[in-house]
């Protein structure tokens, strides 16, 4: 960089040095933010993935009495013999 006979910084060199430190600075730090928020939301997924997961395998490891039991309170509610109520409420009893 130049310095003018005043004692400043030249408008050559300040804006030719400065600028392209300044905007590598930037892009760096940017480039870093979006690393650290694709991490977060990679982890994110990978959290939930595993929840569900294993929300999954407490219901396949249920007894086959309870399943069937839930299958036929839907079966009957889909055939219209109990009400919205009574489904719900059944289906509240036999999470419990």
């Amino acid at each position: 960089m130049q310095v003018s006979r005043e004692g400043g910084w030249s408008a050559m060199g300040a804006m030719m040095g400065g600028t392209a430190i300044g905007a590598w600075i930037l892009l760096w730090s940017l480039l870093g933010l979006a690393l650290v928020v694709a991490g977060g939301v990679l982890v994110a997924r990978v959290v939930a993935e595993r929840r569900r997961s294993e929300s999954r395998q407490v219901r396949e490891a249920e007894s086959p009495g309870l399943q069937q039991a839930r299958d036929a309170l839907r079966l009957r509610y889909a055939n219209g013999e109990i009400s919205r109520e009574d489904y719900l409420q059944g289906k509240v009893e036999l999470e419990d």
